[in-house]
């Protein structure tokens, strides 16, 4: 079970490092003057590659979580209301993962309508997730 847990914080740590920076690159593309083609092709070829980077530690992280979960019963049982929270906390990170993937769609045909302000607070949305789960795993309030 501790090379499961392992390998489940080393992929949860590896797509959360995508959540961090994809984000970030949003915001430069925010920002790229009108004529830069350039810079606008070089910040969506690396927002492209990190994206589907993401898919695998997304599914690896998630894979191991449910192994944990459904097979050891990490979280299972009377008084783990903590495992139902962090759950939601995955669900609302898997639908911030796609929405992530629309966001970069509209780069890609020109679509964007938001400044780089709002993606810098697009961006703090994974910081406000992982210190919630980070606390309720290893607190575990309720």
């Amino acid at each position: 079970m501790l090379w499961i847990k392992a390998l489940h914080v080393v992929f949860v740590t590896s797509w959360f490092a995508g959540l961090f920076y994809l984000p970030r690159l949003y915001v430069n593309l925010a920002m790229v003057p009108a004529g830069s083609h350039a810079e606008r092709e070089r910040l969506l070829l690396m927002a492209r590659k990190l994206y589907r980077f993401m898919n695998p530690l997304m599914m690896l992280a998630i894979g191991f979580g449910l192994v944990l979960w459904l097979y050891y019963g990490i979280g299972r049982g009377p008084g783990q209301g903590w495992m139902h929270a962090k759950l939601a906390l995955v669900l609302g990170l898997l639908g911030y993962h796609l929405w992530c993937k629309r966001l970069l769609r509209d780069f890609e045909h020109q679509g964007n309508r938001r400044s780089h302000v709002w993606f810098r607070w697009f961006n703090e949305v994974p910081v406000l997730a992982l210190l919630a789960i980070v606390v309720l795993v290893v607190v575990k309030p309720f």
